[in-house]
């Protein structure tokens, strides 16, 4: 099955969903907008894009006091349906759907799928409370949306691996949403828009597509450039200070070099 026909799943299932989707958006725009979407893909087909998921030794491993994860994004490395669905979020038609729930214009997909691909995480691993990188790669257009497809079956809450978004902040309780088989979440992306991965509770693998969309537009008027930062949770309180001590490094070393020391080798070099 390649990306033309699983986009056209994706539009089936978000066109019928639409108006309960964009409610959904609209009841938490005005903090961190999101929506979720259950069944997105026919169970046999969301089965079989797990199941191709590569083994953690043919992934590269973040560890470090921000996470604990394993990503996948050199996509002709990997079956061929993995590419298959990643590009099937960057259909024109998908795009648009989803921008249009959002009540956004003019996004963008990603054909190198910067700081996108696959997700995998295994028992202890984590993400801590962040912001994303505000632009793509080539720093000319903002990161808008946040697009995470789960496809492990019988994953439940109790498991972790679960999204957190914190609408009013770090001090306050977090949202969660469930990691759940065959749900796709879209969450926004902006200067407040911190989110975070609970710790993997389960001896199991997570597994989760992940995509970004762009526009030539924040979505906040007080958006700035930023690097991807990093905050502890309230009860850590030591590593909180260590990892704004590294924010500030790396922000430093961003206005002197404005891609970077060197090329993020997270994108889908063809």
């Amino acid at each position: 099955m390649n990306s033309v026909e699983i986009a056209k799943f994706i539009c089936h299932q978000l066109e019928k969903n639409k108006e309960i989707l964009k409610d959904q958006f609209l009841k938490s725009k005005e903090s961190i907008g999101f929506f979720y979407l259950d069944d997105l893909l026919p169970e046999a087909l969301a089965l079989e894009i797990h199941s191709k998921f590569p083994e953690l030794e043919k992934t590269v491993k973040r560890k470090s006091l921000r996470e604990y994860k394993f990503t996948a994004y050199q996509m002709d490395a990997y079956d061929a349906l993995l590419e298959e669905v990643i590009y099937a979020f960057q259909d024109k038609n998908v795009i648009e759907l989803v921008a249009e729930i959002c009540g956004l214009k003019q996004v963008f997909g990603d054909e190198f799928l910067y700081a996108g691909g696959l997700s995998l995480m295994k028992k202890d691993n984590f993400l801590n409370p962040h912001l994303d990188n505000s632009h793509d790669k080539e720093r000319s257009r903002w990161r808008v949306l946040n697009l995470l497809y789960y496809v492990t079956p019988n994953w439940s809450l109790e498991h972790g691996g679960n999204l957190e978004i914190w609408p009013r902040g770090l001090k306050q309780p977090q949202t969660i949403i469930e990691s759940k088989f065959n749900r796709l979440v879209v969450m926004t992306t902006h200067q407040k828009s911190w989110h975070s991965v609970s710790k993997v509770q389960k001896d199991a693998i997570r597994c989760c597509v992940s995509n970004y969309y762009f526009s030539e537009e924040p979505l906040l008027k007080s958006d700035e450039f930023h690097i991807t930062t990093f905050r502890g949770r309230s009860s850590e309180k030591v590593k909180d200070v260590l990892l704004q001590i590294d924010n500030s490094l790396r922000s430093g070393l961003r206005k002197i070099f404005k891609k970077g020391v060197r090329e993020n080798p997270h994108q889908y070099k063809k």
